[in-house]
């Protein structure tokens, strides 16, 4: 879902460009540069082909790789490519990588190795790839080794050069790899083709410093950098004028936004000024980090009118013995702290979180630990994960893993645990009136439509695609577990 106003600007930009004059140096001018040099490949590609090329971009894992793509599909779309559902009739395949577990690599393996066979019977194709994956060395040396027919590389850091990588490799015919090991560099104003019309999501901030011992996310995103305010809230502004009233502004850590910026401002601070912008109705945010969640935060979240009553905070392990060797920096008692104040600000909060079970030198009282958390919290839902040992962490180094009996008895017991907590959470809200951001038809029945409660709990009811984007009372009927069956309330 392009801005339209926003897209007849860029096609004037486009416009003045002379593509047989050298390249910006300045950026986004540079990049828009290459994107009208891309075009003019494109489409004389389209010519030999003698029908339109498509594109499908496969996205592996966070909402910041969502966003990220959705960068990539505006450029893909900007330089002449039509979107395409599945990826084997592709002619252009990219796959936005996630690195946090073991498993999303392998998953990505699998699916690169059966492009080799489509792009053989494809002359006009090209696969790409890209995302946290690509920021390993050794990840990249076997692409370089056994996936040949590869054509572009690149990682988290150069997501803007898009466009310029693509005009490379389309003059150069060959592999084209761009890793870059970190950066402080920001690009504002490129093309985006968002999901949704009436949500999206917003990056406040890049990279991470937290180095939690068993995380690879700063080694493959890099330093913490704060997008200035004046981008943020200008570019919140233009989503709103374009339809949108719900976004969730996205960082490794919100929590911390602002400390690199010239002149400082907290999160609680930037959420103040983004909730003036008129036509803007629900504001979200992820992921926030306990050790600095502030006062100041929670006060603002118990006085506003626009932020959604859920908060996504990862606790990992309840023993603080093992929160240490996390380099977590807070303790169980802190984190339960935390929690108090919160729901004293805010009583009628959704609290979700991230658990890891398995981590080094776990004991079965640590274990214990943990679900004394889940207990005393009483989430309304948890991803549970079991500890994936990643190259290159410190965690990986720690000689006392748990063995894998073990902690799948755990993982079990846990899981068992957090799903029945939620449902007793969850069903709380039967019989009363919520307001429901209509996302979308349910995808099982066509009669019903899906919304999203301000608590993040989804809601399905009879409904029709006119509500879609709208923001509705709906009367909750009945709760199944994770999710409520309801009906819409006429006015």
């Amino acid at each position: 879902m392009i801005d339209r106003t926003k897209n007849e600007e860029f096609e004037k930009i486009l416009e003045m460009i002379d593509i047989t004059k050298p390249a910006p140096a300045e950026e986004p001018q540079r990049q828009y540069y290459f994107i009208a040099k891309a075009r003019e490949y494109v489409a004389e590609k389209v010519r030999e082909a003698g029908r339109p090329l498509t594109f499908c971009v496969t996205t592996f894992g966070c909402q910041m790789n969502a966003r990220d793509s959705e960068k990539l599909t505006g450029i893909l779309e900007q330089i002449g490519y039509q979107e395409e559902a599945d990826e084997e009739k592709a002619d252009f395949v990219i796959y936005n990588t996630c690195t946090v577990r073991e498993n999303a690599n392998q998953r990505v393996y699998g699916r690169i190795g059966q492009l080799n066979r489509v792009k053989r019977q494809n002359p006009h194709m090209l696969v790409g790839l890209c995302g946290c994956m690509m920021q390993e060395t050794a990840v990249v040396e076997k692409l370089k080794k056994s996936y040949r027919f590869v054509d572009l590389i690149f990682g988290t850091h150069n997501i803007y050069k898009f466009a310029e990588l693509i005009v490379t490799r389309m003059e150069s015919e060959r592999m084209v790899i761009d890793i870059w090991k970190d950066t402080d560099k920001i690009v504002e104003d490129l093309p985006s083709e968002r999901k949704f019309s009436f949500k999206s999501g917003v990056n406040i901030m890049f990279g991470c410093n937290n180095f939690c011992s068993y995380c690879i996310v700063p080694y493959v995103r890099g330093r913490e950098r704060s997008r200035s305010p004046k981008d943020i809230i200008r570019e919140i502004e233009e989503l709103v004028s374009d339809g949108v009233v719900e976004i969730m502004l996205l960082g490794q850590n919100v929590n911390s936004y602002g400390k690199t910026l010239d002149v400082p401002m907290s999160f609680a601070e930037l959420l103040q000024e983004i909730e003036k912008i008129e036509g803007l109705e629900r504001i979200r945010f992820m992921t926030s980090h306990p050790k600095d969640l502030s006062d100041e935060l929670i006060e603002v979240m118990g006085n506003s009118k626009k932020i959604c009553k859920h908060l996504h905070l990862p606790f990992q392990s309840g023993s603080t013995r093992i929160l240490d060797q996390m380099n977590r920096r807070y303790t169980k008692e802190h984190y339960l702290g935390l929690v108090d104040k919160i729901r004293a600000a805010v009583p009628d909060i959704s609290l979700t979180t991230d658990i890891i079970v398995g981590f080094p030198g776990e004991t079965e009282e640590d274990f214990l630990e943990t679900l004394d958390v889940v207990r005393k919290v009483r989430y309304d839902s948890a991803f549970t994960f079991i500890y994936s040992k990643r190259t290159g962490t410190p965690a990986a180094a720690m000689e006392e893993q748990t063995p894998e009996a073990v902690v799948k008895d755990r993982f079990n017991r846990l899981l068992s645990e957090v799903q029945k907590i939620s449902s007793e959470v969850c069903s709380v809200y039967a019989n009363t009136v919520q307001g429901v951001l209509v996302e979308g038809v349910n995808d099982h029945d066509g009669s019903l439509m899906t919304g999203r409660m301000s608590n993040n709990l989804l809601v399905h009811f009879p409904g029709d695609e006119s509500l879609i984007g709208k923001i509705i009372d709906v009367e909750l009927k009945e709760c199944k577990g994770f999710y409520y069956i309801g009906e819409m309330v006429k006015k």
